[in-house]
């Protein structure tokens, strides 16, 4: 499977409503996103499904993988591309038996022994981080960068840097070999989503050219 995860926007919907939501998913999209994260850690089951069906539309329209965060049912039953588990959710050898072999599994990784451990359970790529403190409701631990750099040299899936990343602040990942960057709060909490994707996506390109 080939994977591009050089723009990984992470969603937030917190105090977004549904309409400026999906529009910011869509500009994130127009602005070069390689993949979308659906994240809600506070809905029930039926209305974090008919969000994720609803923002599958969007990135349907402009063939872009859609990953339900955590919850693997809500990914099979909205058709989306696959799941991404943390360390406190299934594990990926669970999420890859419910996925089935054809849909992407993506996990969380702190250290070089998780790194390795979801890999060997068949993970397609790792998030890495935090890599700075975070604006999200999402508990951080900061990853040092050495950490990052250990991780990718110790596994063949695509490894991914996150956690308070924006247009401004890569240049602390310049060397290390990964293969895209995640982004929340530079994105959805930008005035212009389209032109914040955009910017991101160029300043990680420009890292190690």
């Amino acid at each position: 499977m080939q994977l591009d995860t050089t723009l990984y926007f992470i969603t937030d919907s917190t105090n977004t409503d549904e309409k400026d939501f999906l529009n910011i998913v869509e500009q994130a999209c127009r602005g070069g996103a390689t993949m979308v994260q659906l994240r809600e850690k506070s809905r029930g089951g039926r209305e974090y499904l008919q969000l994720a069906i609803k923002t599958k539309r969007v990135t349907d329209k402009y063939g872009i993988p859609l990953i339900i965060d955590d919850r693997a049912d809500i990914a099979l039953a909205s058709g989306a591309s696959g799941v991404h588990v943390g360390q406190s959710d299934l594990p990926v050898s669970a999420a890859r038996k419910i996925m089935g072999p054809d849909k992407i599994v993506g996990a969380t990784a702190k250290t070089v022994e998780q790194a390795l451990e979801a890999e060997k359970q068949g993970a397609d790529y790792l998030g890495v981080g935090a890599i700075y403190p975070t604006t999200t409701k999402v508990i951080t631990v900061l990853t040092k960068v050495e950490t990052l750099n250990d991780i990718c040299k110790s596994v063949k899936i695509k490894v991914n840097a996150i956690g308070g990343l924006n247009k401004d602040n890569l240049d602390v990942l310049r060397g290390v070999p990964i293969d895209g960057i995640c982004a929340v709060s530079a994105i959805m909490k930008s005035k212009d989503p389209q032109l914040a994707a955009r910017e991101l996506k160029d300043a990680f390109l420009r890292l190690n050219r």
